[in-house]
């Protein structure tokens, strides 16, 4: 029973950092267009997603 709520609630986590990545994309292109700042909101989103695919297993 822990588990799958442990799931959900990554699973809603990694949901969460896609939206706000999708969100933050704007900012993000001219951060790094017009300030060369790279934000790493894509590895968030990457590492959240590896972290919900180990919870399944």
């Amino acid at each position: 029973m822990l588990d799958r709520i442990r799931s959900a609630a990554i699973f809603g986590i990694h949901q969460a950092t896609v939206a706000i990545g999708i969100s933050l994309f704007p900012m993000a292109v001219f951060a790094r267009r017009r300030l060369g700042v790279n934000l790493p909101v894509g590895r968030l989103v990457e590492t959240t997603g590896e972290v919900y695919e180990r919870a399944e297993e």
